[in-house]
């Protein structure tokens, strides 16, 4: 080995451990912040970990139990269905305003770029103040919509209260404040779509729904696919709106499982038994999300 080849191998271990050293805190934090709460939160859902109960602290005794009672927990069964709704039609609802809305503001007009930010502002603020907004709109005292509904001679009961409307109400408030993920990424790759395609639709004769429906849709495919897994992660996660809005009301109807774990580790101090639904929700937010990728065959060459 030449000297030149000495002296470079030599600065190249020397940059390798210079980018080290520099990646070294960022991943020290990361762990602190992501890795260690993980590590607790898979440790803890294996005890019976109560905060009132101070012997249940690394109690490995009976390490399924916690899974085993939420077998027989009809009230998280209800929370999953309540979920499952809530994510069907909100990750439905985005994914179609966000689209059309996108097929709609695809321009270059200087108007309608500007109009593109107005759809943005619910996306960018901050959950607590989308769940105040709309905390406002469906108090009837003091609620602008139901204001304008009385003067019309329309009455329509408190949305967050009635049996009825309440899980409607959430979806709604979502839907609103999401919507313009969808949008932004729909509009993004419809910018980025080859105007052969298009000019060679319209050689064909195809009609504007044609064109959407066999053209725009396959081409976006990919890029709904991964808007409607975030959103639907999100769902999964839903709380603001919730605690905000019913507080999991009237009587569990918008209670999701979410919300139902962070009740048991804070309402009622069972740590140990919210931790393990934690765990299940997460190990079914992959799986169900690797599913639907299979299904639709993302990645897939037909």
């Amino acid at each position: 080995m030449t000297a030149a080849s000495v002296r470079r191998h030599g600065v190249e271990r020397a940059r390798t451990r210079f980018f080290q050293l520099c990646l070294a805190p960022s991943l020290a934090v990361l762990a602190v912040i992501t890795l260690a709460p993980a590590v607790f939160l898979l440790v803890s859902s294996l005890t019976p970990l109560d905060l009132t109960r101070p012997e249940t602290v690394g109690d490995f005794s009976r390490p399924l139990e916690n899974f085993r009672l939420m077998l027989a927990d009809g009230r998280l069964g209800n929370s999953v269905w309540v979920q499952a709704k809530l994510s069907f039609w909100t990750v439905l609802l985005q994914l179609l305003i966000g689209f059309g809305l996108a097929l709609l503001l695809n321009s270059r007009d200087r108007m309608i770029e500007a109009l593109r930010t107005v759809f943005l502002i619910p996306m960018v603020l901050p959950p607590i103040v989308v769940a105040i907004i709309w905390k406002v709109i469906y108090t009837p005292d003091i609620s602008p919509m139901h204001w304008g509904l009385s003067v019309l001679g329309v009455t329509i009961p408190s949305l967050i209260t009635d049996p009825d409307w309440a899980l409607t109400a959430i979806i709604i408030a979502d839907t609103w404040q999401w919507f313009p993920f969808t949008m932004l990424m729909t509009l993004a790759a419809l910018q980025m779509m080859p105007q052969e395609l298009i000019d060679a639709a319209k050689v064909d004769g195809a009609s504007a729904w044609q064109m959407t429906w066999h053209v725009t849709l396959p081409f976006l495919r990919g890029v709904l696919l991964v808007a409607g897994l975030f959103r639907l992660i999100d769902s999964i996660k839903a709380f603001p709106l919730i605690f905000i809005l019913t507080d999991g009301g009237p009587g569990s109807l918008t209670e999701v499982t979410n919300y139902y774990s962070f009740q048991q580790a804070f309402n009622f101090s069972l740590l140990g038994y919210s931790s393990a639904i934690t765990v299940v929700l997460l190990a079914a937010s992959i799986a169900l999300s690797w599913v639907i990728i299979r299904a639709i065959g993302w990645g897939h060459r037909d």
